[in-house]
């Protein structure tokens, strides 16, 4: 019977170090999220005085209720959703397979189809023949250039292929072979119900990757009916009247919206990322999976 150690006054003294420790980077990390929330309140007048640091101050729900009553708004929001749904289900059905397929050693030309998708990670045509191609395709100022156009991440492909080299066994494929199963089948019956982990991991990674892009509708995209919701948010922060047709209107005064204009800005942070916060919880644990995916195991 193994002897229990007892904890001395320097591992409690430690464990204590850590847990101060601990909650002081909780302390760091988690304020300015709580200062976004808690300035989206207050009297901008107080906030860029500094007299808002703990608890809001001139509570008032102005900046809320002008963002979400700006249709643009709720347009953005169902085009980001749609973007990155589809985009995130696309960038799967091209990644998987293409990181399976180079993962198998028998693959003869797996080698230079991954130096040569390796070497678009540090090289590329540039913006201006990027955009001349996109024209070309009849896809600028539509919806399918936030989908098909990048496709496959090359990292995500790395991770991918990593993880079915090392982590689906050369002898399922073989006793599966002996069977008659085709690749194609072992592919879908056997290697995707046991690719769970990387699937989720590289799919939360598109999935944020859609939901934060806003650079390709400023390149691409003209249409208002088509903008995602980063674009809505990042045309409200630099207008100098904050909504067109909201801010000011229905009675409120200039100098009230002026006033309020913190609460807007911070609001609009709140709104953005209010959906990533709320998933994110539920989907720790596969992030974390993520970076432990092709390391090396002993």
């Amino acid at each position: 019977m193994g002897l229990i150690r007892k904890s001395t006054m320097g591992d409690k003294m430690f464990d204590a170090a850590v847990i101060v420790l601990g909650l002081f980077v909780f302390l760091i990390v988690a304020y300015p999220l709580y200062f976004v929330i808690i300035a989206s309140v207050s009297d901008s007048t107080l906030v860029a005085t500094g007299k808002v640091t703990i608890f809001p101050k001139g509570f008032s729900l102005f900046g809320y209720n002008e963002i979400m009553g700006d249709s643009r708004v709720w347009t953005g929001y169902k085009n980001t959703i749609l973007y990155t749904t589809l985009g995130t289900l696309v960038n799967l059905v091209f990644t998987l397979p293409a990181a399976y397929v180079l993962s198998r050693k028998e693959f003869r030309a797996r080698r230079v189809l991954m130096l040569l998708f390796v070497i678009t990670m540090f090289f590329s045509g540039g913006l201006i023949p990027t955009y001349l191609l996109m024209k070309g395709l009849h896809m600028t100022n539509t919806m399918w250039v936030f989908i098909f156009p990048f496709c496959v991440n090359v990292y995500n492909l790395i991770i991918t292929r990593t993880f079915f080299e090392s982590s689906i066994p050369k002898e399922l494929y073989e006793a599966a072979a002996i069977d008659g199963c085709s690749h194609f089948g072992f592919f879908m019956k056997v290697a995707l119900p046991l690719s769970k982990a990387v699937i989720s991991v590289i799919g939360l990674y598109y999935l944020v990757a859609h939901w934060n892009d806003f650079f390709t509708a400023l390149i691409y995209v003209r249409s208002n009916t088509l903008q995602p919701l980063q674009i809505v948010l990042r045309d409200i922060l630099l207008s100098n009247q904050v909504f067109s047709g909201g801010a000011g209107a229905g009675g409120a005064a200039g100098g009230y919206a002026q006033k309020y204009a913190d609460q807007i800005k911070y609001g609009v942070i709140i709104v953005s990322t209010l959906p990533i916060l709320f998933v994110y919880p539920f989907i720790q644990k596969y992030f974390e999976q993520g970076v432990m995916i092709g390391s090396v195991k002993g």
